[in-house]
């Protein structure tokens, strides 16, 4: 028998009690020990010791006054137990050694002479009592470990709910603060222009805000889905870089690229890569003062492509620097937190690097030291014979130099959402289109058989019978009669923007996937390009 909490400790000073009673435990199999003195014997009291045998002789006034002392000072999960060899007039000592140790300490009495049966018998009851201490022990640190857990969970969910708030609060204000004054009339001529940018401005922030969640929620849910194919990662390193170059040039911070344009290519999401490359320029920006600098160097290493972020900025404290790609997680979460922001950004870059079969690692030398964030992703072993992987949909419609007009064409426009359907029907009729209607399936099956639209414009999610039900009936509808001309377009305009929504759409009929919310350019040029309406400018 051996292990933590096993062993028994043995204090005999006469003669050769001490070793001959560890020579009969251990030819038991029980791990045994000598102690010389009582504070040898206090000392043993750990988990290491199960039992504690000490023979009466031991026990005079002043070390029965130290054990004691000893005992008292173990945790609440320990109670060690003590086994003492003693003659018949131990109890009427003049000590009275059991009136110090107390009825409610572990103490048990084996009158001499002992049979070797009694007494390993009695140390292996006490060392099965102390395994099970042990077990109580580590049964209430995994307790009390899964409730620091879970109040740092709840605390994590309360810092990032107020989070969430307050950051779709800021641009709606903004939206509904300016979109108020345009309807009562509150504002000058002069101050339209600016009220319009604002709101839009606002409204592409809170877009952004809400794919990250749903960014965030697709990664916890393993629902991510890559369009894998050759990617040139220089090249989308660089439109990342431009894109962030206005925010850059708004700080006075200089934004540096080394691109090796020979550093790849790499089999991967080109979107992706881009939101990666995107985050991680972002996350710099945002956390470097004015005059810094943001560098961007991507080279090739062996067989990776290393793609190197750094800044001048206000760096990461050690402590945090393991929670960096966490989610939900700030390093200055709170009220008085000096950056905007979800704290989702990085957890995003990691969970795409990994899927693409990358690693991505942050170094910090600490706060005001700046941070440099390398992204590691292998090379495409074959380029020449990459075969692509892509999801099963239609080409992405290149966005024309002209879209044409929409007239003479019928659009009917299906949505639960008054709002939406007051302004899909303004835009295509601002276009030439000739609009109608419908607040749900049913309504529009109404429409449909007299009216024959050329193009139909449906939410998926209503009442009832959703989108998926209407274009049955309308394929039913399609296939039991002649049309002459082009057949009817489907576009589905809806607020499920997953890949597997966008699948799922094409199947059942549509044409078309837009994801909500929709820019009114786009679609326009949607329509005309799938109605045949586009004309390539000169």
């Amino acid at each position: 028998m051996s292990g933590i909490g096993q062993r028994v400790c043995v204090l005999a000073p006469i003669g050769r009690d001490a070793a001959l009673s560890c020579e009969m435990l251990q030819a038991e199999g029980i791990d045994a020990v000598v102690c010389g003195s009582i504070d040898a014997i206090c000392a043993s009291i750990t988990e290491e010791s199960g039992a504690l045998l000490i023979a009466e002789e031991a026990l005079g006034q002043e070390s029965l006054h130290k054990l004691v002392a000893c005992l008292d000072q173990q945790p609440p999960w320990s109670d060690i137990a003590v086994i003492v060899l003693a003659g018949r007039l131990f109890a009427a000592s003049s000590a009275r050694p059991l009136t110090v140790l107390g009825p409610l300490r572990n103490v048990t009495i084996l009158e001499r002479p002992v049979r070797r049966l009694i007494l390993v018998r009695t140390v292996a009851i006490a060392l099965r009592g102390r395994r099970r201490q042990l077990e109580l022990r580590a049964y209430l640190e995994e307790r009390a470990d899964l409730l620091r857990r879970e109040q740092l969970a709840s605390r994590m969910k309360d810092e990032f709910l107020m989070t969430v708030s307050h950051e779709l609060r800021t641009p709606l204000t903004a939206i509904y603060g300016w979109a108020r004054m345009l309807v009562t009339g509150q504002i000058r001529k002069d101050q339209r222009r600016k009220a319009i940018e604002t709101i839009e401005r606002n409204a592409q922030a809170q877009t952004q805000l809400v794919n990250d969640l749903l960014d965030v929620s697709r990664a916890i849910s393993g629902k991510v889905r890559l369009d894998v194919r050759s990617v040139d990662l220089s090249s989308v390193a660089q439109a990342a870089i431009d894109s962030m170059q206005p925010a850059a040039d708004a700080k006075g911070i200089r934004l540096q690229a080394i691109l090796d344009p020979n550093a790849g290519p790499i089999a991967g999401d080109r979107d992706r890569m881009q939101q990666i490359v995107w985050n991680l320029l972002s996350n710099a920006i945002k956390f470097t003062p004015k005059g810094g600098r943001v560098q961007v160097v991507l080279e090739r290493r062996d067989s990776h492509v290393e793609l190197i972020v750094s800044d001048t900025g206000c760096g990461i404290d050690p402590a945090f620097l393991p929670h960096v790609f966490d989610r939900f997680r700030q390093a200055d979460a709170g009220t008085t937190r000096q950056h905007g922001g979800l704290g989702l950004g990085l957890a995003i870059v990691r969970h795409l690097v990994e899927l693409h079969g990358g690693a991505v690692t942050v170094e910090s030398a600490g706060e005001g030291e700046g941070a440099t964030f390398r992204v590691m992703i292998p090379l495409t072993i074959a380029p020449h014979d990459f075969v692509e992987r892509r999801l099963s949909l239609p080409p992405v419609v290149e966005a024309p130099g002209h879209a044409g007009r929409l007239d003479n064409l019928r659009i009917l426009v299906v949505d639960d959402e008054p709002q939406a359907r007051e302004l899909f029907s303004t835009v295509v009729e601002n276009a030439g289109a000739d609009v109608r209607v419908a607040g749900s399936a049913r309504d529009a099956m109404a429409i449909v058989p007299e009216w024959a639209p050329d193009v139909l414009l449906s939410d998926i999610e209503m009442p009832q019978q959703d989108g998926y039900a209407l274009m049955q009936q309308v394929a039913d509808l399609e296939r039991g009669r002649k049309r002459s001309g082009r057949p009817l377009v489907a576009i589905a305009v809806t607020a499920h923007s997953r890949a597997e929504d966008r699948l799922r759409a094409l199947e059942a009929g549509f044409n078309w996937h837009l994801p909500k919310p929709v820019e009114p350019s786009e679609l326009v040029a949607v329509i005309a390009s799938l109605t045949g309406r586009t004309h390539k400018s000169a």
